[in-house]
């Protein structure tokens, strides 16, 4: 099925509510551990709704959310908080997206997101890696085979 240009926005406002709501279900409703967290919500409307720019690649969406994210409990397993840890943890999180070349804007909240909740490494299997994932293969699904788009533009490695 082909949607027109016209009804390309209803179906990724959808999609993006059954990605979203599958992270929270899985959260919320189950006892497979926390699924979501604040930046997979732009994360899931690049995916969908710039499925072309370079951010909404996979590879962009994984590896710069796990960057980031590592960056954040580090800073806050050794360093702790304050806003020179809060500022500097953004910042090395933005150079190694730069130098490992897999930027992703939404995953940029996800060290203040380590601070200013305390979370520690398991943080990185549920919700980062999991709920990464997910969405990963949503998009996929949502993007390749019901809009009929090219996604991913790159390969996933």
């Amino acid at each position: 099925m082909n949607f027109s240009k016209n009804t390309e926005p209803l179906i990724v406002g959808i999609g993006s509510t059954i990605i979203i709501g599958l992270l929270s279900f899985l959260s919320y409703e189950t006892s497979t551990g926390f699924w979501l967290m604040i930046s997979f919500g732009p994360t899931v409307f690049i995916a969908l709704a710039l499925h072309k720019s370079d951010i909404a690649q996979p590879k962009n969406i994984f590896l710069g959310h796990l960057v980031c994210i590592v960056t954040g409990i580090i800073f806050n397993e050794f360093i702790g908080v304050s806003f020179i840890t809060l500022g500097l943890s953004v910042g090395v999180s933005v150079v190694l997206m730069m130098y490992f070349k897999c930027v992703h804007p939404p995953a940029v909240a996800n060290p203040l997101i380590a601070l200013l909740s305390d979370v520690s490494f398991e943080y990185i299997l549920f919700p980062v890696i999991s709920g990464s994932l997910l969405i990963i293969v949503l998009s996929i699904i949502i993007n390749k085979y019901i809009l009929k788009r090219n996604y991913p533009i790159k390969k996933l490695i």
